[in-house]
């Protein structure tokens, strides 16, 4: 009798407190899963930006030097890494590229030229008005250096 009278009174104990264990979860899920999913993205797309700028560091710097004349090398090295942008998912005017050679002319045979590539990777959902707190954008760069072919005939 004492046994069932101590069951009874648990029993009322804890009636109130019927289904808060899954409010808990759900409250918490959500709390730990929004600041998870907004990381996952913002590294993605950091990630996403890396690979742009290393390709078209790589890709600039391969169409520059396989370039038939000095004057398209550039051009032509340029619309490579605006390809390698936009590959990526970055518009033309987030990208940078810039050509420096090791002498005069570039195209000489064994010629060395380093191309930078840098993309601005802005991050997700960031408003306007928190630009002084928080960053907008991250820069992502990559260098790649290309040699010219050493039996190629000079321009």
């Amino acid at each position: 009798m004492i046994l069932a009278l101590r069951q009874v009174r648990a029993r009322a104990l804890h009636r109130g407190e019927a289904g808060s264990a899954l409010v808990e979860f759900v409250f918490l899920g959500v709390l730990l899963l929004v600041p998870l999913i907004y990381l996952v993205m913002t590294l993605a797309r950091l990630q996403a930006g890396a690979y742009a700028a290393s390709t078209a560091a790589r890709e600039g710097a391969r169409v520059f030097v396989t370039a038939t004349s000095s004057p398209s090398a550039e051009p032509r090295a340029r619309a490579a890494a605006q390809l390698a942008f936009e590959d990526q998912g970055f518009l033309p005017a987030d990208g940078e590229v810039s050509v420096g050679c090791d002498g005069d002319p570039c195209l000489r045979p064994e010629g060395r030229v380093e191309v930078r590539a840098t993309v601005r990777v802005p991050l997700p959902f960031v408003p306007a008005f928190a630009r002084d707190v928080v960053p907008l954008e991250v820069p992502v760069s990559a260098s790649h250096v290309g040699v010219v072919d050493r039996f190629r005939e000079a321009p």
